[in-house]
């Protein structure tokens, strides 16, 4: 008898794919990229992805058979989980991961236990202890219930030892149920009843209505709607127009007179003006653009180093535009939700409701339409505007990706798995499709310029700005000085005050950048000297004074504000250092006539929350704007012309060996904020050490210096782009465990990479990284650096060996391990 089987990924973390037993009618149903509902362990029911269909039974156990088949076509792409596996082996992590990461929440079902009523059960409820009797209670009024809603009826979280009381009495059955998470958006519309549709049966009725005011005036709004718009009415739209209560439309839709009925919509609609014409591009940008197209005959991948406000935004318009013509789509990542709100509405203008926007701020369902859109191949989904996880999409025919920015750090998902950085992973999505791949950014990354260099990428400069307006003029605050001569007023030079004072009084705008937020981050006593620590990190505090706590920007703790030391009792408390809500302080302080603003995370939580600040102050109802590095990433203002930065040692003063590399990104991005239109921008920048190489270069635009210095020492240290670099983390909740751990997990790597071409010194560690503790795991890193000549693949393959045997060790079971591959 012939047997049928499919392989499935699971969403959760483990290495193989599993295989599970269906019909013969199944097995002719099912394709790879459907979902699969499928039991797993004792009772947990997962969705699975259909991966591949055959006739061979596992060999080490028994085939289950699947619960259901979840669709009735696929949700996922052959590329997409070709993409997917690609992931899975290069950053070290599991498909399942990577399954999880990439598929919206709602696509994803878990199973929901259901606790039944089990009319079987004879016994006398006497016999029931009194938080049993409950659970009995409410089943005798409602005959399914949640174990959320058991929860809620007992008021406690740990409900299993009731249930499983219950279940050994023969009270209740539980049961494991699939439920589907997306709802279409329904939208109510209305219309008159059609037997009214002859024109005498609808006289008499308005004969009828007469007496009654109200509803014939809904009646005759509803008529004259209908004749100027061919489109259904929404209820919404005649309640709007009419002015008439829910009421009243009840009544009429209560006598019959009026239907309502519901048609499924899309949550993200485009409802803006005409098509725009694209713009007239200048000089420099027709040959720039000219050399894209150029590098694109023979290379896939192309560098597009323009100076900020060069106007690359309108050579991407361009190539869109091109790609658009031959038929394909287009995926345009950006770094930061904040640059989608602009961006959407300058595409939008140019392509009307071609353009799609997919980003984490966006509901579950509205991802879902996204994804539903791209598999249908709609023509609302021909661009693609996202952040990084934008690149998990199902494209059928991508043509082109750009990555604008693509220096930035938010391109790099760090935790949880899969720890993938979008500009690579866009890369090897652009090849799979036989796209073309477009990076742009005023201060690239050291390892794209190091692929230009070595002409692996195309290289192509644009280096005047939009309408030959000059770069800003860039001055070094030093702020030592400042303090020593008393010239400081909070934490803001004279210099700085003077030059506010100046752009406010000539109505123009100015932007000040503090990449900290809260109002300080330490609190301190100032008779013992204590400093409030989070329980579950290592780490202090923040104050935060707009909501009056100490709060823990790494697990979320947080504290009402102490008034005064738990450690002394003395109610001398300070603040050591300054965020943003500081700065803003100190700024109403100086100048209260000034409205500012404050752009950071925690002002821009909602969906809208980035929309909101920037349309504010792009309609100048905000003089002043106080911001993170969110304000870094090509906004586009016009009437900015001073940009201050409240601290540029902070930004220096990192552990990381791409420090002075992201400092100078940091300080010539905000600066790139300045005089974007006719007058010359100033930029102040206040430090301790205005005689700093990096501040130097920085403040005079020399981006070919500080690459040529960081290129040098890199391949002094044995960094990248010379070398790789895999971070292997260890977390557990005991300290001397983790320590053990580490340990015999650096001393295996050792043993293991004993072999001709391999240092000692290319396997650091382990060390506890800056912060040791999180969410009370202690952590311990491990860091190794490849040399080029030694083949990638060998070395992840030997790390996998040491972990399967670092596994099997029984005291080390419980510590968490996880792989950063390119951990910067």
């Amino acid at each position: 008898m012939q047997q049928y089987f499919v392989d499935v990924i699971l969403p959760i973390p483990v290495e193989k794919q599993f295989t599970y037993r269906v019909s013969e009618e199944e097995f002719g149903v099912i394709q790879p990229g459907m979902r699969l509902a499928v039991p797993f362990g004792t009772s947990k029911i997962y969705t699975a992805l259909a991966c591949t269909l055959h006739q061979n039974p596992p060999l080490l156990y028994e085939a289950k058979s699947i619960h259901e088949i979840l669709d009735e076509s696929p949700v996922v792409t052959a590329k997409q989980l070709q993409l997917w596996f690609w992931i899975a082996d290069y950053y070290m992590c599991s498909p399942g991961e990577v399954f999880r990461a990439a598929l919206p929440g709602t696509l994803l079902l878990e199973s929901e236990t259901i606790v039944l009523r089990n009319d079987d059960f004879q016994a006398s409820e006497t016999t029931l202890q009194d938080d049993e009797w409950l659970v009995y209670e409410a089943l005798q009024h409602q005959p399914i219930l949640k174990v959320t809603e058991v929860s809620s009826i007992l008021d406690k979280k740990n409900t299993l030892p009731v249930l499983k009381r219950l279940l050994e009495k023969g009270v209740v059955r539980v049961k494991e149920e699939i439920q589907e998470q997306y709802r279409p958006k329904l939208v109510r519309f209305i219309r008159v009843a059609p037997r009214y549709s002859e024109d005498e049966a609808l006289k008499e009725l308005l004969d009828d209505l007469e007496r009654a005011k109200k509803q014939k005036e809904v009646l005759l709004s509803l008529f004259s709607l209908s004749a100027t718009t061919k489109k259904p009415i929404k209820l919404k739209e005649l309640q709007e127009t009419t002015g008439a209560s829910a009421a009243v439309i009840k009544s009429l839709t209560a006598k019959g007179i009026l239907e309502d009925y519901y048609l499924q919509t899309d949550r993200v609609t485009y409802s803006g003006k005409a098509v725009e014409e694209t713009r007239e591009l200048n000089t420099y940008q027709e040959k720039a653009l000219g050399e894209v197209r150029e590098h694109f005959r023979d290379k896939d991948v192309t560098l597009l180093y323009g100076v900020t406000s060069s106007g690359k935004t309108e050579i991407y318009v361009k190539l869109i535009e091109e790609t658009l013509a031959r038929g394909r789509q287009v995926l345009y990542l950006l770094p930061e939700i904040a640059l989608t709100s602009q961006l959407i509405h300058r595409l939008q203008n140019y392509f009307g409701e071609q353009v799609s926007v997919y980003h984490s701020k966006y509901s579950n369902n509205e991802r879902v339409e996204v994804w539903n859109n791209l598999l249908q191949n709609s023509q609302k989904t021909r661009i693609v505007l996202g952040a990084r996880s934008a690149v998990f999409l199902p494209f059928t025919d991508l043509g082109l990706v750009i990555v604008d920015e693509e220096h930035e750090v938010s391109f790099k998902q760090f935790d949880p798995a899969p720890r993938y950085h979008a500009r690579d992973v866009a890369v090897v999505l652009s090849s799979l499709h036989g796209a073309k791949t477009l990076l742009g950014s005023a201060t690239p990354s050291v390892e794209s310029s190091y692929n230009a260099k070595t002409e692996k990428y195309g290289l192509v400069g644009l280096t005047r700005r939009y309408g030959d307006v000059l770069l800003p003029e860039m001055e070094l605050v030093d702020i030592k000085e400042k303090y020593r001569k008393k010239k400081m007023k909070g934490h803001f030079s004279d210099r700085l005050i003077e030059e506010i004072g100046e752009s406010l009084s000539e109505g123009e705008q100015v932007i000040l950048f503090q990449n900290r937020r809260g109002y300080a981050p330490v609190m301190e006593c100032n008779t013992c000297g204590h400093t409030p620590q989070c329980p579950s990190c290592d780490v202090s505090l923040t104050y935060h004074r707009i909501r009056k706590q100490l709060r823990c920007h790494y697990c979320g703790y947080h504290m009402a504000l102490p008034e005064s030391c738990v450690a002394c009792g003395s109610s001398d408390l300070d603040t050591r250092g300054f965020g943003t809500e500081q700065v803003e302080e100190e700024l109403r302080e100086i100048f209260p006539q000034a409205r500012t603003g404050r752009m950071d995370s925690d002002t821009t939580r909602g969906k809208y929350g980035y929309e909101k600040i920037i349309t504010a102050f792009e309609q100048q109802e905000i003089d002043v704007l106080v911001g993170t590095q969110m304000l870094t990433k090509g906004l586009d203002f016009r009437n900015v012309r001073l940009v201050g930065v409240m601290n540029a040692d902070n930004l220096l003063n990192y552990p990381d060996f791409r420090a002075f590399e992201r400092s100078f990104q940091l300080i010539l991005q905000v600066a790139g904020r300045a005089g974007r239109t006719e007058k010359r921008g100033k930029v102040l920048i206040q430090t301790y050490n205005p005689y700093h190489q990096i501040l130097q270069q920085a403040s005079m635009n020399k981006y070919g210096d500080m690459l040529t210095d960081q290129l040098n020492d890199r391949k002094q240290f044995l960094y990248p782009p010379f070398y790789r670099l895999i971070k292997i983390s260890l977390r557990h909740r005991n300290y001397h465990t983790v320590q053990e751990g580490a340990n015999w997990f650096s001393g295996a790597l050792r043993s293991h990479f004993d072999i001709p071409g391999w240092k000692r010194d290319y396997i650091l560690g382990p060390e506890s990284p800056s912060i040791g503790r999180i969410r009370n795991l202690y952590i311990k890193d491990i860091l190794i650096k490849i040399p080029p000549s030694q083949n990638l693949k060998k070395v992840k393959n030997g790390i996998a060996r040491v972990h399967k045997s670092f596994s099997a060790i029984a005291a080390y079971r419980s510590v968490r391990v996880s792989f950063d591959v390119d951990c910067y």
